[in-house]
């Protein structure tokens, strides 16, 4: 797996979000953007994740962020996240993993002694020039806006 480090410019991705709308990373420049990655929409930590961003939303805002959440799901499951929660940012249902892929967060994971592969859990926080300027891969999901945020 070869994770985007400290440094690394932002890959140039194209995507849709979860109401089919074309995003694209050079939509993001000049701008400051995070962007997180999570296994799958609907489940209990990914959930408490983006509800924490979601609740901190304002100060995000106030310090000149945007966020992106990615997972692998449908725009289908993404939009009814979105909607469930009330999330202000847009989730990226990147079903062929294109930006998961180019950010180098797909990879061996293991879980209740089983391995396989799937989406790490990783927020890249990415500055105006689009270069990556921290690499969170130790998330708390209760409390993730306090690591970027601080």
């Amino acid at each position: 797996m070869e994770t985007l480090k400290i440094g690394d410019k932002m890959p140039n991705f194209i995507s849709k979000d979860q109401d089919g709308t074309i995003v694209k990373g050079s939509d993001y420049l000049g701008s400051k953007l995070i962007v997180f990655f999570y296994p799958k929409a609907n489940t209990p930590g990914c959930t408490a994740e983006a509800c924490n961003l979601r609740d901190n939303y304002e100060q995000f805002q106030a310090q000149g962020y945007e966020l992106l959440g990615v997972s692998a799901d449908s725009e289908k499951k993404q939009a009814s996240f979105k909607d469930k929660y009330f999330f202000p940012f847009p989730l990226l249902a990147d079903e062929d993993r294109s930006v998961i892929d180019a950010f180098g967060v797909w990879g061996p994971k293991k879980f209740m002694g089983k391995e396989y592969d799937g989406i790490h859990r990783m927020t890249f926080v990415i500055d105006e020039k689009g270069v990556v300027t921290d690499v969170i891969d130790k998330v708390k999901t209760k409390d993730h806006a306090s690591q970027l945020l601080s």
